[in-house]
């Protein structure tokens, strides 16, 4: 459902509107969504480097539970979605378009708490901050922040089950910062050299040399490497290309330089034990563009067979900040 050009205060007031408000988790919750026309505010440009931006929404609901979304992953119909809230739950949903295949808005979205290995769910953060997802064939790979892990969830069936296992992330956890830990979990394509492996990348855990530290946590190149960490961004998540290339999405915010997100390609050839990786800068934004705290992201195939990729913020449930949607395809 879109609204034109709704102020953020006029949509809070018809998300509770709705009469949701209160909603309890695992219940139905209501997106109202304003529909975002441009990247770069202001301009009608579409083309970002290899990005051509296809557009965005804004959104917010009734249901004090929606916010706070760490990471998503499209379905392979790449209409359904799921999320998850570093407040220790699941979203679930299905992306809407209008006539012209821009998103128009969010339907059938749930929210349910996630459960630990024991079965116990959690209010708030701590052994919950949830951070990083990917789907792995018949099993779900969730990374968490504090509390650090990579825990397995069954796919279908993760709603209702607790963690089933814990893999081993190879990164010694003293080595890990309390709330700069595992932010990207993916999983690379079986026919790239990483043959299917899990791979993290943390957002501001450093090695000696400020490194970010990063692992290939199984196949035959398993082993520790680290991305270079390049002036004050940190990595908040990634998705592999079916090639084997990896996109880091990235994000800033000081008091001195602002606002700010990008996304790097990473060769995978690059991507061994031992080595420090870079990759080439795609898109940069920041203060000037429709941005906030970004903070999931994936890329997927479309209809047409093009490329695409979706990125989400975290508005910390902060009146001050957004939860966005934008998507562009990849002019590779």
């Amino acid at each position: 459902m879109a609204f034109g050009n709704l102020s953020r205060a006029a949509l809070v007031v018809l998300g509770l509107a709705t009469g949701l408000s209160g909603a309890h988790a695992g219940e139905p919750a209501k997106i109202i969504s304003r529909q975002i026309s441009d990247f770069h505010i202001g301009r009608n440009e579409t083309r970002f480097g290899p990005l051509e931006f296809i557009g965005g929404l804004e959104m917010v609901s009734s249901n004090s539970l929606f916010g706070s979304l760490s990471s998503i992953r499209m379905r392979p119909d790449g209409k359904g979605f799921l999320g998850v809230l570093d407040t220790g739950h699941w979203l679930t949903g299905n992306i809407e378009r209008d006539a012209k295949g821009r998103l128009s808005g969010l339907s059938g979205v749930e929210i349910t708490p996630m459960r630990d290995r024991i079965g116990r769910t959690y209010e708030g953060k701590g052994h919950m901050d949830a951070e990083g997802l990917a789907l792995d064939g018949d099993r779900i790979l969730v990374s968490f922040e504090q509390d650090h892990r990579v825990d397995v969830y069954p796919n279908p069936g993760f709603l209702d089950s607790r963690s089933l296992s814990t893999i081993g992330i190879l990164i010694p956890r003293d080595e890990m910062r309390a709330n700069r830990a595992i932010e990207a979990v993916v999983v690379a394509p079986a026919s790239s050299p990483l043959k299917g492996a899990p791979v993290i990348v943390a957002e501001r855990s450093l090695d000696e040399d400020g490194n970010r530290l990063a692992a290939i946590l199984g196949g035959p190149l398993k082993g520790q490497f680290t991305v270079e960490k390049d002036g004050s961004f940190d990595v908040t998540d990634g998705a592999f290309l079916p090639g084997g290339d990896l996109l880091l999405l990235e994000r800033r915010f000081n008091m001195a330089e602002g606002i700010g997100m990008r996304i790097r390609r990473i060769k995978g050839a690059d991507i061994k034990p031992g080595a420090i990786v870079n990759g080439e800068l795609l898109v940069e934004g920041n203060f000037n563009y429709n941005i906030d705290n970004m903070e999931g992201f994936d890329a997927f195939q479309a209809a047409d067979g093009t490329t695409h990729v979706i990125l989400v913020s975290d508005d910390n449930h902060s009146i001050l900040q957004r939860n966005l949607m934008l998507e562009f395809r990849l002019i590779d």
